[in-house]
């Protein structure tokens, strides 16, 4: 089985919960790009996209598990 890592630039870090967005300019709200995460780094990547007014859901788990 692979690990999944955090999506976070330049960490190699587990993956724990997904943070599940959209680009509501170019994506219909059936669309959700997924980026995982590690407990580090889950409310930066939240926190990036909520900034840019993306709607943002954060998963407490991962693609594979659910």
């Amino acid at each position: 089985m692979t690990t999944l890592v955090c999506s976070r630039a330049g960490c190699d870090s587990p993956a724990t919960c997904s943070v599940e967005w959209r680009n509501p300019r170019i994506h219909d709200e059936s669309r959700r790009k997924v980026w995982l995460a590690c407990d580090d780094h889950r409310d930066y990547l939240r926190d990036y996209l909520a900034a840019r007014d993306f709607p943002v859901q954060v998963v407490d788990s991962l693609p594979e598990a659910r």
